[in-house]
């Protein structure tokens, strides 16, 4: 198994939910982390307590991602590990009381969570194929993009959501064969239903009753359960070109 510990990874959306809790594991397995996020107070904060680095990053946007990891390199230096956390929701139905769906929120929902995705991995990836390899397989570095159980099962007003995470899903092939003999591995995480911020806000009831759907375990999923199948992606070499399902065996309704 390859041993990323001492080297460097960086988070996007690193600053809360899902992203905050992957860091801390890899914080723990012995990685430098560099949280990249919107949220400057939280993002500093965490940074701070896992003794990496912080960089206001807007991953819709190709320069602010070149800018944050150019100051990732001079904290964490190259990148062994890239997680792709960052990202928007927007419900909204293809036609609502007879208009249409708002182009500019379609367009920014996919700007963030599906270009968003591309730009910091195709960005970190040209650091990781310079880097020597770690092992006897020539492994060079490892990326994980965050899908959904939404690119599958779509729901009502869903449209530009699982639009933009079904296009996660299906560069994780080609981005895989892309960086295959160059040592890079390429994974997706689909969650399900998992206590992030916008669900946390939510009364206890409602996310009960949300946690309820979930076949089992009947409850919402933890984000360091995430972060588990993060680290265990980044440890098992043969994991490679996959859109691996978190989600209790759920399959989203309609509505």
């Amino acid at each position: 198994m390859p041993d990323w510990k001492g080297h460097g990874a960086i988070v996007t959306g690193g600053a809360s939910g899902l992203g905050a809790a992957t860091a801390e594991r890899l914080a723990a397995e012995g990685l430098t982390v560099m949280l990249f996020d919107l949220n400057e107070a939280a993002g500093q904060a965490l940074a701070d307590k896992l003794g990496g680095g912080f960089a206001r990053v807007n991953v819709a946007n190709p320069e602010s991602v070149a800018a944050g990891i150019a100051a990732a390199k001079e904290i964490i230096g190259t990148p062994r590990i890239l997680v792709n956390c960052a990202g928007i929701g927007g419900a909204a139905k293809t036609v609502s009381r007879g208009a249409a769906h708002d182009p500019a929120l379609f367009q920014k929902v996919i700007n963030v969570n599906l270009v968003g995705s591309f730009n910091c991995a195709s960005q970190a990836a040209a650091e990781m194929v310079c880097a020597d390899p770690i092992d006897d397989d020539g492994a060079r570095g490892v990326i994980v993009n965050t899908a959904s159980v939404a690119a599958f099962d779509g729901q009502v007003g869903q449209i530009a959501y699982s639009a933009s995470k079904g296009g996660i899903a299906g560069m994780t092939l080609p981005m895989a064969r892309d960086l295959a003999d160059k040592g890079v591995r390429v994974c997706s995480i689909a969650p399900g239903l998992f206590l992030t911020p916008m669900l946390s806000e939510l009364p206890e009831d409602v996310q009960n009753s949300l946690g309820a759907q979930v076949p089992f375990p009947s409850r919402l999923g933890d984000p360091a359960e995430y972060a588990a199948m993060v680290n265990h992606i980044t440890q098992n070499p043969m994991l490679n070109g996959e859109v691996l399902r978190l989600d209790g065996a759920i399959r989203m309704a309609p509505r």
